[in-house]
């Protein structure tokens, strides 16, 4: 079932987190600090709206390269929804040409901390990692003829590479709802 993500007010600072990535070793919030802008994705392998966009996200990371931090995470319950599992998340990242970590949110915390509510969910940070946009990737949607270029995502984050405020009209991303543990749902 498709899910907006939440509106969380702008300005609001990133959330600490320190997690396991597909490949081992862990990331934390602070190993991204100093970057000019960063960018918290929530991501699912088995999802359609993130299969149809993956590809235009491991485009964009190539595009701004060093330029902006990113950061993938998966919150989903992988036990009932194995697709999303590291293995699994291993194929999709080097089918999408992801290049940043792909980190495990076993417990489902930094989702909640967060207020992902779908997968994709989009938070970029400016660089004292206040919350500057968040939102869809684009205009594309499975099913519509909207070419997924990635024009809102970049929008903003152009904007806040050239130390402007990123555009005041932001669109929810829309997506699978995160999959939560039985009894781990968000109150």
């Amino acid at each position: 079932m498709a899910a907006n993500s939440f509106m969380v007010p702008l300005g609001t600072p990133a959330p600490a987190f320190d997690l396991t990535a597909i490949n081992g070793g862990s990331v934390s919030l602070g190993d991204l600090k100093g970057s000019p802008a960063t960018l918290v994705v929530f991501l699912s392998n088995h999802c359609p709206y993130v299969r149809h966009i993956e590809r235009g996200l491991g485009t964009l990371a190539a595009d701004y390269g060093a330029r902006l931090s990113i950061v993938a995470i998966c919150s989903n319950d992988s036990v009932n929804y194995p697709d999303d599992d590291p293995t699994h998340l291993a194929e999709q990242a080097a089918r999408a040409g992801f290049t940043f970590p792909y980190l495990l949110d076993e417990t489902q915390d930094v989702a909640k901390a967060y207020r992902a509510a779908c997968t994709p969910d989009f938070f970029l940070y400016d660089a004292q990692l206040r919350l500057a946009y968040r939102g869809e990737f684009d205009g594309a949607r499975p099913g519509n003829s909207v070419p997924v270029t990635g024009s809102s995502l970049r929008a903003a984050i152009d904007a806040i590479l050239e130390g402007d405020p990123a555009p005041e009209e932001q669109h929810p991303s829309l997506g699978c709802g995160i999959k939560w543990k039985p009894g781990n749902e968000p109150t």
